[in-house]
């Protein structure tokens, strides 16, 4: 769709033609003209992959604290 309307085709014509909502038209061009991907991973703001990689971390702690505290117990039956 993207490169339809950069290859000069109108936008009314393609939103009509794959009954496309205007705004979803609008915000594939943005993306494509910002990043020149698709892709969500992509397409993120900052702050979108910060938080994805501060939940990841705090996952990898409580999973460590986890295997720490079933060690402590381990150790202290000896």
């Amino acid at each position: 769709m993207v490169q339809l309307y950069e290859n000069g085709k109108s936008r009314a014509d393609i939103v009509s033609e794959y009954e496309l909502s205007a705004s979803a038209l609008d915000r594939w061009i943005k993306q494509a003209h910002q990043t020149g991907s698709f892709s969500e991973k992509d397409n993120r703001s900052p702050e979108e992959n910060e938080l994805i990689a501060l939940r990841k971390e705090n996952q990898r702690l409580k999973m460590e604290n986890d295997i720490l505290k079933q060690a402590a117990l381990i150790m202290g039956r000896k």
